[in-house]
């Protein structure tokens, strides 16, 4: 069959003239635990969350509340697809320790150290024992700490287990253990109602500095070295030190204590490439970081992929090898 010049001609123009189509970019989303409306955890995760959407176009995330203890579940289950936990809590889930029923088989994290928070221990200046185990395992012991079901005094009931006591055992010998706010508690130490507290604030706290301005004088008490070893490695958290001058009166050097620190948490039915964005594009936003919450100016792209708690998730390992952290 002979096509003649005007036809060639024509069909050519046609082509010509037909727009280019980009193919449809697959729409991605993910639903991202975080904590109370209005908390730290939710701000950071509003916050990073509009970074990856800003340059992954096809990834939306949605922040909804949660909370320490039950994100891990959440993101396990695949209620949540994303989720910040607590290092030790984020640990206890893997093996399926109190509080859990199960091991976590279907959760994996992509990176650690996205918020430090240091753990206080504060004992009364004027006298008394002051090594963390005299002090815990003393008759008549009188502390203050948060409510039972909080971070902070989750952590103290683990130390008193490591030290053979407990809040009950506090109790039959004689002791006081006062639980409430942090405005409660730095009352209670005021008032001589206890003579230790237990707290766990980011650095530097306004409630500690509020009690070195107050009548009754205070001293920040030490972590021993095993024991913040111990807790690394049976409860997954994190060591730190409160630098020297950070509480003016109640330390004179540098203090050694526990830390607990923010976990990235993800479902591991989340592809690779998907994960590898995300955390590749946390990562190139770290000047940015600290804009969103000051806790955040901490996070290390060279540290963030060493976390023994849980497995790393591949698509992570992948962003974190090309920052310079691997494991």
């Amino acid at each position: 069959m002979t096509i003649s010049r005007r036809a060639l001609a024509a069909g050519s123009t046609a082509l010509l003239a037909t727009p280019f189509i980009k193919p449809a970019q697959a729409q991605t989303t993910l639903e991202w635990v975080a904590g109370a409306l209005g908390g730290g955890w939710y701000t950071m995760a509003t916050g990073c969350s509009q970074i990856v959407q800003e340059a992954n176009p096809g990834i939306t995330l949605r922040v909804v509340p949660g909370g320490g203890v039950a994100n891990p579940t959440r993101v396990h289950n695949g209620v949540s697809q994303l989720g910040f936990g607590l290092d030790f809590l984020v640990a206890d889930a893997t093996k399926g320790q109190e509080p859990y029923r199960e091991p976590h088989t279907r959760m994996a994290h992509a990176g650690v150290g996205w918020s430090p928070t240091e753990h206080h221990m504060l004992r009364r200046a004027d006298g008394g024992p002051t090594d963390m185990k005299a002090i815990l395992t003393q008759p008549n012991l009188r502390i203050g700490c948060p409510q039972t079901s909080s971070s902070d005094t989750l952590v103290l009931a683990k130390i008193l287990g490591e030290y053979g006591s407990s809040f009950d055992a506090i109790r039959r010998g004689g002791g006081r253990v006062v639980h409430g706010s942090y405005n409660d508690i730095a009352a209670a130490y005021g008032d001589n109602q206890v003579d230790y507290l237990y707290v766990a604030l980011a650095r530097p706290a306004a409630m500690i500095m509020e009690i070195g301005r107050g009548r009754r004088a205070a001293t920040l008490v030490e972590f021993p070295q095993e024991l913040r070893d111990t807790l690394s490695a049976k409860h997954g958290l994190s060591q730190g030190i409160i630098p020297a001058g950070t509480y003016p009166g109640m330390q004179t050097a540098d203090v050694q204590v526990t830390t607990m620190d923010t976990v990235l948490l993800v479902a591991t039915s989340i592809p690779e490439d998907t994960v590898y964005r995300i955390v590749k594009t946390l990562i190139a936003a770290k000047p940015r970081l600290g804009s969103i919450h000051p806790s955040m100016a901490a996070f290390d792209p060279a540290k963030g992929c060493k976390y023994p708690g849980a497995p790393l998730h591949p698509g992570a390992k992948r962003a974190f090898a090309e920052a310079g952290c691997t494991v």
